[in-house]
């Protein structure tokens, strides 16, 4: 499902580089359960944006839901991430004009269209996280929890083979949190489905299948502030 190799993403700071994320291999097997853990600054989102094609690296493999993104350009990533990944970002990027309804069949516009089977879909997955009275409400009317609820909805509309997952459960109290994280994974479990996520949560890292620290895959990685290691 994932194959990383030589991965090396870097950003200019005046006449320095310095190097946001560094691979030198990561394997992800179909349908596995992966946390992404790792402290402040290392990477993370970087490695989840590179998974799913929003950025290419400056040099390195790699291979995602059987395709080389290193190879592709700008708009064939976008394709392949509206066809096959399902992403839940960390500031959730909903667009505050739409209701929560609308917000998950944009989702849905990038992969299967948002005729009425998408319809249909976005509807039921409102309604298991607890939505299903607010899904014609926008999300300034919403609380943050619900509004991460959205977003996630909105990741699995397109029934993705890969979930990619930026602290999807940080503005979640824990049992509603414990309750999204059920539901994912359930999703996860029935469909066969792959997910990533990045977490600093140990007892949500916990109920993933397995735990990999970026630090473990290099220590190449410059924090915020800091120097190369």
């Amino acid at each position: 499902m994932i194959h990383l190799q030589e991965v090396k993403k870097s950003y200019a700071r005046g006449d320095q580089a310095v190097v946001a994320c560094a691979v030198d291999r990561l394997d992800v097997e179909a349908g596995e359960q992966v946390a992404l853990i790792g402290r402040s600054g290392t990477g993370k989102t970087t490695l989840l944006h590179i998974l799913a094609g929003i950025l290419r690296p400056d040099r390195g493999q790699v291979e995602v839901v059987g395709q080389r993104l290193d190879r592709m350009g700008e708009a064939a990533r976008d394709r392949h991430r509206g066809r096959h990944i399902g992403m839940v970002y960390q500031t959730f990027n909903l667009l505050q004009p739409f209701t929560a309804l609308e917000n998950v069949l944009l989702g849905a516009l990038f992969g299967r269209g948002a005729g009425n089977e998408s319809r249909l879909r976005a509807e039921a997955l409102l309604q298991k996280v607890g939505l299903g009275d607010r899904m014609h409400h926008r999300p300034a009317e919403l609380s943050v929890g619900q509004v991460q609820r959205v977003a996630i909805c909105r990741a699995l509309v397109n029934d993705p083979e890969l979930i990619l997952m930026d602290e999807p459960l940080g503005n979640q109290d824990k049992a509603t949190g414990g309750q999204v994280l059920d539901l994912l994974l359930q999703i996860a479990d029935d469909g066969g489905k792959t997910v990533v996520m990045v977490t600093h949560d140990p007892e949500s890292a916990e109920r993933m299948q397995r735990t990999v620290d970026l630090a473990s895959l290099r220590g190449e990685v410059v924090p915020a502030g800091g120097e190369a290691r």
